[in-house]
């Protein structure tokens, strides 16, 4: 298949969360961001972001991204019945102990989602951005919109106001699994917005700020509360040396 064209919208990513064996981190990572990167994007698909959960030792977050579920299914096939997975699939998985820990989403506005950009893709070897990105996950009751309506039309301009003007930011794509032999979670209504920060403390005084506004503590963050199922999930990752996302 052609490498995905770079101008094209990305209609549909994955988040992928990685539960990894103790201390196989960093042996996934090297294996990936050498071997794994451009060889799925010759593929079409576009391989977005690599990081490192700075929360748990063992966990890898990843995100890639395709143009439509048509492209999806055809892009895994490939790639997934393929002589480079066949190489190095059986290093890849024994440094993992779960791999379906899978968001299928799509962006939120028409605006919101990323694109492929492989041309900035930093070099093997560079060393990692000292970046801070993290994904928030708000989680609400299946079929409901008025969740998704408050981080869109409340939140997202809030972020941008107060300094951290979102990366990214999607909703659970419920289109059926085009690729069913790569497991994604079912039965999700999810919204997951990126922000990308200096470090901590710039998060930590962007998040004050965030709460200290009144818009946002007197209606779209109590609005996003009364609508959640489960408090937000906030990661807080660290970019690899090659991710696009940093």
């Amino acid at each position: 298949m052609p490498p995905i064209d770079p101008a094209r919208p990305l209609a549909v990513i994955e988040f992928r969360q990685y539960t990894l064996r103790p201390g196989r981190r960093d042996d996934l990572i090297e294996l990936f961001d050498r071997e794994l990167v451009e060889t799925q994007e010759e593929e079409g698909m576009a391989v977005l972001g690599q990081f490192r959960d700075l929360d748990d030792p063992d966990r890898f977050v990843w995100l890639r991204g395709f143009p439509d579920m048509a492209a999806r299914h055809d892009a895994l096939t490939a790639f997934y019945g393929g002589p480079v997975w066949a190489r190095h699939r059986t290093r890849a998985n024994a440094t993992m102990t779960d791999s379906d820990d899978v968001l299928l989403l799509r962006p939120l506005t028409d605006d919101s989602g990323l694109r492929a950009a492989p041309s900035t893709r930093p070099r093997p070897g560079t060393p990692a951005p000292e970046r801070l990105v993290c994904a928030t996950v708000w989680s609400f009751p299946p079929g409901r919109a008025d969740g998704f309506a408050l981080v869109r039309d409340g939140l997202l301009p809030l972020l941008r106001s107060t300094g951290a003007a979102p990366i990214a930011a999607y909703a659970t794509e419920t289109a059926p699994n085009t690729f069913p032999r790569l497991p994604v979670r079912t039965g999700e209504n999810a919204s997951v917005v990126l922000t990308s920060h200096s470090g901590e403390e710039a998060r930590r005084r962007h998040l004050a700020a965030l709460r200290a506004h009144p818009v946002a503590r007197d209606e779209v963050l109590p609005g996003i509360g009364r609508e959640q199922t489960s408090p937000p999930r906030t990661l807080r990752l660290a970019p690899t040396g090659r991710s696009l996302i940093s």
